[in-house]
């Protein structure tokens, strides 16, 4: 959520901003809607002054033993006027708060300008592997081991739905052992096991609600929301907080599922494990003080290749455009792996600078030096998730006779298994 004040006193700004991100929300309404909200309050306030000032004048008169008979008439039509008024005001003040949490962060000046095609890629590490025979695609190679049932998996739930099985749900599990590892014994991150159903006010803090209420599972039961990310619940621990100075820079990694309709995406890429309603992630969340975002950006960055590299997976580095960039963020890193028998670069994690946006949306503050309430900037990217770090595991690391080779990092954690050669059941 963008500061009132900040949009009033930026209006060229917020406009160029929008335009940049091919985005139809109408500034003008907004403002206009905000100059009525403003009114109201304005004639409540006066209203109300009037209603103090003649409610004072009754408790003279009884004490003067004067008839307030005529006063205490006013009073109660102005009390009925500020009722009148207060209706219209909760229908505006409803619209204008609703209009608020749709408006998009604003990227930072470093972010390029315009669509898709002008993404760049900033980094590049490690070649994709050459084979000296034709590379199977994943889908191919974990039917071929049994590691994935995919048909059950439908029958069970329905299409773009896993089931892993004997050494594909070991290698699943040795991922996300792994990932908490390294983020917690080498970069730092408190761990954190989160619910993985959360309320309506913490979708709309991190700004999955209202605007993409319609990719989200919502039970019909209960007011609840299974979660997309783990960057939902973990960002919502300081809501409605205010933390102490030298809290900051705070960080936490959480493994959850994560659940997506992915409405709006059917027909793309819909075979194997490219797009999922289901998918494991670990998710790396900081909060930090809002002259150290961009420096920690980098450094959540760093952490989250950290993981490829250690895995031997050759990964590019894109910061993603203004049209591009995601609703809350103001500037976007995508990591993307390569995965050979697709011939693709997938993305497997986002990290993202939301400065104060998500802050504002959740009431999340910190106590500075001085002794001032500020919004702490918020953070968060993937480190990583799967179920494409599976892909470009099987397809880089597969063998001519069908097996899959386990990276060194992760023998220890499949406990001492080099190579896939069926599901080990």
């Amino acid at each position: 959520m963008l500061d009132i004040k900040f949009i009033r006193d930026n209006v060229e700004l917020i406009r160029e901003s929008l335009k940049n991100q091919n985005s139809n929300f109408d500034v003008d309404v907004f403002l206009s809607l905000d100059e009525k909200r403003r009114q109201i309050i304005q004639q409540v306030d006066k209203l109300r002054a009037e209603q103090n000032k003649a409610n004072n004048e009754v408790t003279a008169l009884i004490k003067e033993k004067k008839n307030p008979k005529e006063k205490i008439e006013s009073v109660k039509a102005v009390s009925k006027k500020i009722s009148e008024i207060e209706v219209e005001f909760k229908k505006v003040k409803d619209e204008f708060d609703n209009l608020l949490l749709t408006i998009p962060n604003v990227p930072h000046s470093s972010v390029p300008i315009g669509d898709v095609s002008c993404n760049k890629v900033v980094k590049e590490h490690g070649k994709p592997r050459e084979f000296k025979f034709k590379p199977l695609n994943h889908i191919d190679i974990a039917q071929n081991l049994d590691i994935i049932d995919f048909k059950r998996a439908a029958k069970i739930t329905g299409s773009n739905f896993i089931l892993f099985k004997g050494y594909g749900a070991r290698l699943q599990r040795a991922l996300i052992n792994f990932m908490l590892d390294i983020h917690t014994k080498e970069h730092g991150y408190t761990e954190v096991f989160p619910p993985f159903l959360v309320n309506k006010d913490s979708m709309i803090t991190t700004g999955q609600l209202p605007k993409f209420e319609e990719d989200m599972y919502k039970l019909s039961d209960d007011d609840y929301f299974l979660i997309p990310t783990a960057e939902v619940p973990v960002t919502n621990i300081y809501r409605d907080e205010v933390l102490d100075d030298d809290q900051l820079p705070d960080s936490f990694v959480a493994y959850t599922a994560c659940f997506r309709r992915e409405a709006g995406s059917y027909g793309k890429d819909t075979r194997g494990l490219i797009r999922v309603h289901q998918f494991d992630k670990v998710e790396l969340v900081k909060f930090v003080k809002p002259q150290d975002s961009y420096d920690e950006l980098e450094k959540l960055l760093k952490d989250a290749c950290r993981v490829l590299e250690v895995l031997e997976i050759p990964y590019r580095v894109v910061v993603l455009s203004t049209q591009e960039i995601s609703f809350a963020a103001a500037k976007c890193y995508d990591i993307e792996i390569y995965a050979s028998g697709m011939d693709k670069w997938l993305e497997v994690a986002s990290c993202s600078n939301f400065g104060d946006f998500q802050a504002r949306r959740g009431n999340i503050r910190y106590k500075d030096k001085k002794g001032k309430n500020v919004f702490v900037h918020t953070l968060n990217g993937s480190g990583v998730a799967l179920a494409r770090l599976i892909v470009s595991i099987i397809e880089n690391y597969q063998e001519k006779d069908g097996a899959v080779s386990i990276p060194k990092a992760l023998i220890p954690y499949m406990d001492g298994v080099d190579r896939i050669v069926g599901t080990g059941l």
